[in-house]
C-alpha cells in the first residue's frame, strides 16, 4: 500500500511517499480502504518532533480518515462496503487504515469523503472544547482566534451550531472570506482585535475565547474576556507558548481552561465515544466541514508546508486512491 512516511524529524522535508506491506486488522479491528485523510496541526508537530507522542522513525502519521469498510468485526455492526469516517491513533496517511470500532462512524451520504476526513481531529476538538470544557450556552458570544484554519473554521461552525454568536479573528484580509464561509457573524482582521471585540460586545467582552494561536494572543484573549468569561487554550500555531500573570485572572474573574481531548481520553476513555456521538448529532442537524484545499497523498509534504506557513484556508485534506 502507498503511505506517507515521516523518515526524519525535519518537518515537511522529512516526509516521503513510500510503499509498505498492507496493514492487517485483528478480529477486533476495522480495516478501512482510505479515500481521504485529514491534515491537522498535530501531524506537523509530529513531523518536527515537537508533539507529545513520538513514534519510532519511520512512521505514518494521520489521525483522521474517511473511506470504505473492507472488513469489520461482527459486533461493530459495520459491513464491508459501507462508507465511514474514523478518528485514528496515527497511520491515516495510507491507502489502508486499521481502527478500533468505537472510533468509526458511518459517513452520511450527504457528506463527501473529503468532508468526512475533516471530522476526526478538528471537529471533535471543537465539540470537546466548546461543550465539554467551555460549557457554552446558547446566546453567548464566542471569539475564535486563527479562525481561517482547520481548527478555527471548525470552532466557528460548532459555535454557531450551538446557538452562539461567533466573532472570528484572522491575521489578513485574504483570510476573512474563509471565516465568513465557516459561519462567523463578524470577522476582525489584524492584531488590534481586542478593542474591536469590546466594541462588538458593548464593552462587556466575550463570554468565551477559543485561542488556537498562543503567544501574545493569549494575554489579549484574557483582556478581551467578559467578567466570568472563559479562555480556552487549544493550541499554539504561532509557535509560542504564553506566560500569563495569574493576577489578571483574579482581577477580571476570568478562567483560563486547557483543552486536550487526546490527553483526557487517556484517563477517561468514554470521552471519545461521547464526543463522537455529540458531533454526529450536530452533523445530523446540518453541521458541515469547510474543506479548503485537497492534495494527493504523495503531496502530503506540501500540505504540511501550508500548515507551517499559516497559509492554509479551511481544512486541508489528502485524497487517496
Amino acid at each position: 500500500m502507498q503511505v506517507l512516511e515521516i523518515r526524519s524529524l525535519d518537518g515537511p522535508d522529512g516526509v516521503v511517499a513510500a510503499q509498505r506491506p498492507d496493514v492487517v486488522a485483528s478480529g477486533e479491528e476495522v480495516l478501512i480502504e482510505v479515500r481521504a485523510a485529514g491534515v491537522s496541526f498535530p501531524d506537523l508537530l509530529q513531523a518536527q518532533g515537537r508533539y507529545q507522542h513520538r513514534p519510532e522513525l519511520p512512521f505514518v502519521a494521520g489521525g483522521e480518515v474517511a473511506g470504505i469498510v473492507r472488513t469489520a468485526p461482527a459486533a461493530s455492526g459495520l459491513q464491508p462496503g459501507e462508507r465511514v469516517w474514523a478518528s485514528t491513533d496515527g497511520g491515516g496517511f495510507a491507502e489502508l487504515a486499521v481502527v478500533a470500532p468505537h472510533r468509526v462512524r458511518r459517513l452520511p451520504n450527504h457528506l463527501s469523503f473529503e468532508q468526512g476526513a475533516a471530522l476526526g481531529v478538528n471537529f471533535l476538538t471543537a465539540v470537546f472544547a466548546l461543550r465539554g470544557r467551555g460549557r457554552l450556552v446558547p446566546g453567548e458570544t464566542v471569539v475564535v482566534l486563527g479562525a481561517a484554519g482547520g481548527l478555527g473554521t471548525a470552532t466557528v461552525a460548532v459555535a454557531k451550531a450551538y446557538g452562539a454568536r461567533a466573532i472570528a479573528v484572522v491575521s489578513t484580509a485574504a483570510k476573512a472570506p474563509t471565516a465568513t464561509a465557516a459561519g462567523a457573524d463578524v470577522v476582525l482582521v489584524g492584531d488590534a482585535w481586542r478593542d474591536a471585540v469590546l466594541a462588538e460586545t458593548g464593552g462587556h467582552g466575550a463570554d468565551l475565547v477559543a485561542d488556537v494561536v498562543g503567544g501574545d494572543a493569549t494575554l489579549e484573549a484574557v483582556r478581551s474576556a467578559a467578567p466570568e468569561g472563559r479562555v480556552l487554550v487549544l493550541g499554539f500555531t504561532s509557535g509560542a507558548i504564553s506566560s500569563i500573570a495569574v493576577n489578571r485572572l483574579l482581577l477580571r474573574n476570568v478562567s483560563l481552561v486547557g483543552v486536550g481531548l487526546g490527553a483526557f481520553v487517556a484517563v477517561q476513555p468514554s470521552a471519545m465515544v461521547e464526543t463522537i456521538a455529540e458531533l454526529m448529532r450536530l452533523v445530523d442537524g446540518g453541521l458541515r466541514p469547510l474543506v479548503g484545499a485537497t492534495f494527493r497523498l504523495a503531496e502530503g509534504a506540501d500540505a504540511l508546508r501550508a500548515l507551517g506557513g499559516r497559509t492554509a484556508l479551511g481544512k486541508l485534506v489528502l485524497t487517496v486512491g
